[in-house]
């Protein structure tokens, strides 16, 4: 890697007793890693059939997508965001359901969490680690209706893409929240509600500090890039759209 550097830098001071004290000063020097560095035959030999076979599975082919999907096609949701969030209600719920016999009422993820394009073509698992280099894990919050409602005034506030499922926002002209229902039903502020989400964003990622506290909180171990390999792998083609998740009325 051109220009890289590792610098090793260090120094202390260890005392051997109460009664005799030494100073032991170690310092380092900078080492550039470049192209100039000559590669070790044996150390290459081991990892080549290691390096074959990991690419090999990540350049499976386990989807087809009908065209290129990018979290900038929309300004309130897009069809990459739709598809993540659909992923993650479809993939996780029968998790969830089958320790808790409930059910998922929504589901919120982050737009920055999408970190790459899906090309028009064939899908592969490396698309998957693409997508979500992240090691985020889907966890399940049950949220009273008031904490709901803030988490909907953050995304009033934001009018940003985040990847929304089960949850609609209708915004007026003048960018004002005008309904938010969840499964087609207004927001119940007394009532419980499950929230699958990743646990980067339950810890206050994003600035999305509404979901502590709370009533429960459920790990579900699910790694969000392991639920799109499993989504991609039960469809034979992915044509995700832009819907009215989330939209605001112009007239």
């Amino acid at each position: 890697m051109k220009n890289t550097f590792f610098l090793i830098s260090l120094s202390f001071i260890l005392f051997t007793s109460c009664k005799s004290k030494q100073l032991y000063k170690i310092e380092g020097q900078q080492i550039a890693i470049t192209d100039s560095l000559k590669t070790n035959p044996s150390i290459e030999a081991f990892v080549k059939p290691y390096r074959i076979q990991i690419n090999k599975s990540l350049d499976s082919v386990i989807s087809y997508a009908k065209d290129t999907y990018s979290k900038k096609d929309g300004q309130f949701n897009t069809a990459i965001g739709n598809m993540m969030a659909d992923a993650v209600y479809e993939q996780a719920n029968p998790v969830f359901q089958s320790r808790t016999e409930n059910n998922i009422d929504f589901v919120l993820l982050n737009h920055g969490g999408i970190r790459a394009i899906i090309s028009k073509g064939n899908i592969t698992t490396r698309t998957a680690y693409n997508v979500m280099p992240f090691e985020n894990s889907v966890v399940v919050v049950k949220m009273k209706g008031n904490k709901v409602k803030e988490l909907v005034e953050y995304l009033v506030r934001e009018q940003r893409a985040h990847p929304i499922h089960g949850l609609q926002i209708i915004l007026d002209s003048s960018s004002q929240l005008k309904s938010a229902t969840i499964n087609n039903k207004p927001i119940d502020e007394t009532k419980s509600y499950y929230v699958a989400t990743n646990d980067y964003l339950y810890n206050g990622g994003d600035r999305m500090t509404f979901f502590k506290p709370n009533e429960e909180l459920h790990v579900l171990n699910y790694k969000i890039r392991n639920v799109l390999i499993d989504y991609f792998t039960k469809k034979d083609t992915i044509a995700p759209e832009i819907d009215k998740r989330f939209i605001k009325i112009t007239q």
